[in-house]
């Protein structure tokens, strides 16, 4: 193709963007980055009953939270030269492109009710309206002219329908699925415009807009390939067939247990979030995760969602932003569905964790301490940062294996005080506190070999004597190093904490 590559991404803003809306978003921009085109976000709005106050901004906050930044459309700046990007600011021209297919005789005016239609569905099994039934129904076709004018004069509700004949071939090109080729008789007479509030449906406006926009590539879910056919045609009807862009339907994230597509639910019911940001929703105020708000890295979702149905064909697995454009391709891309495997996305993230500098990781931990007003030195928290963070998948995590250095125990974890803390141990720990107090270079490797000397001359054993300084330290039998623990929190810590904890679990 000689055209400059043109892709958009065009979300409805009916809720939060689901996070295979995010990969659709991703493998459009990664495609455009790679052929050096243009990325477009555009806002389909045409479903006005189901239009959500916030969604838009939320779809633009997700995309820029990931760096997924459109060079056209909503939320670049500026916007471009097809502006407007919204489809409910566009209703002049889907009206002047609905008016040319009528007067080509290619839609026609229809003024079935509701009542009209459920009637017809319980009379005709399977009912669709088509070539087979359209002429049992109040349309155009049906009435004369003059009781159609009539009708719409008098303020009547009605819809423009598409009008398809039956027994054509129609062949969609698809860059992943190859030749699509779908009969005309089973598609239907698809509505095409509302006069109840003067807008398109998504079929109508989609094509006049990738039209008008000068879209080369369509990527998008393969939900949308029964629709296809159906675009095909308009674009045939509107004498657009030459420019029509190239398709290509992604596989489905599926669910990480079972079959079907990934839903909300199975987030809520496995304990993962399916959404980028945290959505609280206008009308129940119920609160749905979001990965940001979850302690992901944006570029790690970014590499566990491209890898979620590309293959980039090696053994390579973390790949930078620039990485996945200088690799990307839809020749890569499966047909089959890709099964959401959310411990996956923590390893990712995991390994994000462990490249980021020790300086990036204490700036961020400082603020998790200050919100649990814990104010500590920057030197003290970096080498704690160093220590544990190769233990973290997340950020937030870096607390759960550090609190031991912030806070003396409380509490003491049952389990191991009743297989360590042996009827010799308080009289060790007495002891350990005297060695301890004779360290004037309190340095992890001088204090170790102070310890065990003093083990090895006393015949204690080492696993026991150990055992109990860590829980006497941490309250539980985990942490780092037990000699790096020792030298951050120091001489005078140390040995207050021992202490305490010979009179606590000697007196119970």
């Amino acid at each position: 193709m000689d055209k400059k590559v043109r892709v958009r991404f065009a979300p409805s803003p009916t809720g939060p963007l689901h996070i295979g809306g995010v990969r659709t978003a991703l493998y459009n921009y990664l495609f455009a980055r790679r052929n050096n085109g243009d990325f477009l976000l555009r806002i389909e709005d045409t479903d006005s009953a189901r239009f959500v106050p916030g969604a838009e901004e939320y779809i633009v906050e997700s995309l820029a939270w990931l760096g997924i930044k459109p060079d056209e459309g909503i939320g670049a700046t500026p916007e471009g030269n097809h502006a407007p990007y919204r489809q409910s600011e566009r209703k002049e021209i889907y009206k002047k492109h609905v008016d040319e297919l009528l007067e080509k005789g290619l839609a026609y005016y229809a003024f079935d009710t509701p009542q009209e239609l459920d009637i017809m569905r319980g009379k005709i099994a399977n009912f669709q309206y088509d070539a087979s039934t359209r002429m049992q129904m109040q349309n155009s076709l049906t009435l004369s002219k003059e009781e159609t004018e009539k009708r719409i004069n008098s303020g009547d509700a009605y819809v423009v329908r598409v009008k398809i004949e039956p027994n054509i071939d129609v062949v969609v090109n698809d860059l992943i699925r190859d030749e699509v080729v779908i009969n005309s008789s089973i598609l239907d007479d698809k509505v095409l415009y509302k006069s109840v509030d003067g807008l398109p449906t998504y079929h109508l406006a989609n094509v006049v807009d990738d039209h008008l926009m000068e879209i080369t590539h369509v990527i998008r879910g393969e939900e949308w390939i029964p629709s296809a056919p159906l675009h095909v045609l308009l674009y045939r009807y509107f004498g657009w067939e030459d420019s029509m862009p190239e398709f290509a339907h992604l596989p489905l994230l599926l669910k990480p247990d079972g079959n079907g597509k990934l839903s909300k639910r199975d987030g809520d019911r496995l304990g993962f979030p399916v959404f980028p940001l945290e959505w609280e929703d206008p009308v129940t105020n119920a609160v749905s995760s979001g990965y940001r708000e979850a302690g992901y890295f944006p570029e790690a979702v970014v590499n566990f969602l491209a890898l979620l149905g590309w293959n980039p064909g090696t053994e390579q697995e973390i790949f930078s932003m620039q990485e996945l454009i200088d690799q990307f391709s839809l020749d890569r891309v499966s047909k089959s569905g890709a099964k959401f495997d959310y411990e996956k996305g923590k390893w990712f993230n995991h390994k994000y964790l462990a490249k980021k500098t020790t300086e990036e990781l204490t700036d961020i931990f400082q603020h998790i301490l200050v919100e649990k007003d814990i104010i500590e030195d920057s030197v003290k928290i970096s080498k704690i940062v160093d220590l544990v963070k190769d233990r973290a998948s997340f950020v937030n995590e870096l607390w759960e294996q550090s609190f031991y250095f912030f806070e003396a125990p409380e509490h003491y974890d049952e389990k191991v005080v009743r297989k360590r803390w042996k009827a010799e141990t308080p009289t060790q720990m007495n002891e350990l506190v005297d060695v301890l107090k004779s360290v004037d270079d309190f340095s992890a490797s001088n204090t170790e070999i102070a310890v065990k000397q003093w083990i090895k001359q006393k015949g204690y054993s080492l696993g026991g004597v150990m055992n109990a300084f860590r829980l006497s330290l941490v309250g539980a039998s985990k942490g780092v190093n037990l000699f790096d623990i020792t030298e951050l929190i120091g001489k005078e810590e140390t040995i207050k904490r021992i202490e305490s904890a010979v009179e606590r679990l000697t007196s119970e």
